[in-house]
């Protein structure tokens, strides 16, 4: 069944660092938003919690309320709205509002500028929430790593870890400008990884499959037990390069006890992303 549409008002901005901006959603919009969590309770939602945002193509008013099924059947491809996908940062059930957390990089892409200059009162649509993670709190010790993209997400785990929880967590960022202070508990080692550039200028060097957050992963002392692990980001890091070595170097059990996904992938739209993954997909079936 096709995730429900909500349209929300921005309340606020807040610029966290030079390159990621907090906008927060509200208004009437919000006591129609449904959290999904693991264990349904919608007071702790799944800590990867994800919203699809719904932006129109220059010059084009769609009919009200949006119909993202009614646009595909009766407008033409250059009308289509562009769907940009993000995780729910922080959602305030008493407040009444939620958070989200875009990387903006200059004028590249859709969502980053317009998170940098849109204005409290406006409105727009997007569809979810869906989800899929959570750390087990019953879990030896967790495996956290992430860039800029999966930094929220990440971020909103540490905070669900129990105080006693071991956590190894690994953050690729641009420099130390971009680092963020993290709420974990006691036992979270964290390393913030600075790659020196953004993660779209960075040079082949220090991208892809030289991420250094790959060698910072690999280098790290493995703790005993089989670890929780989340690993989102860049899809040639994530996925070719440090899901084999969780997987196949040191034996996590792919589904029970790993969240591994590509968020993005350097090079390419969201839609070129999607295009990639399917491919990638009928290769590994074909094989």
């Amino acid at each position: 069944m096709a995730k429900r549409l909500n349209t929300m008002t921005v309340l606020r901005t807040e610029k966290l660092t030079p390159h990621m901006v907090r906008v927060w959603f509200g208004g009437d919009g919000f006591d129609d938003f449904l959290p999904v969590g693991g264990d349904g309770t919608p007071e702790r939602p799944d800590t990867d919690m994800y919203v699809k945002f719904v932006f129109a193509q220059d010059g084009t008013v769609y009919p009200q309320p949006i119909d993202l099924d009614v646009i595909r059947d009766t407008l033409p491809p250059e009308q289509q709205p562009v769907l940009r996908t993000y995780t729910v940062r922080r959602y305030d059930a008493a407040a009444r509002e939620l958070a989200v957390d875009f990387v903006v990089h200059g004028d590249e892409g859709i969502a980053g500028p317009w998170a940098r200059r849109v204005q409290p009162g406006e409105r727009i649509t997007f569809r979810g929430p869906g989800s899929g993670y959570r750390p087990d709190p019953g879990a030896p010790w967790h495996l956290l790593v992430s860039d800029e993209a999966g930094l929220p997400a990440l971020s909103a785990a540490l905070e669900f870890l129990p105080e006693d929880a071991i956590a190894k967590v690994f953050i690729e960022v641009a420099g130390p400008e971009d680092e963020l202070e993290l709420t974990a508990p006691v036992g979270a080692e964290i390393t913030w990884v600075h790659r020196g550039a953004g993660p779209s200028e960075a040079p082949e060097s220090r991208a892809g499959d030289n991420a250094p957050v790959i060698a910072a992963v690999r280098a790290a002392e493995w703790l005993d037990g089989e670890p929780h692990v989340f690993i989102h980001g860049e899809a040639q890091a994530v996925m070719k390069n440090l899901r084999s070595y969780v997987r196949k170097e040191r034996g996590v059990s792919a589904k029970r006890a790993a969240s591994i996904s590509g968020y993005w992938r350097r090079g390419r739209t969201e839609e070129g992303f999607r295009q990639w993954k399917a491919e990638e997909r009928k290769a590994a079936a074909d094989a």
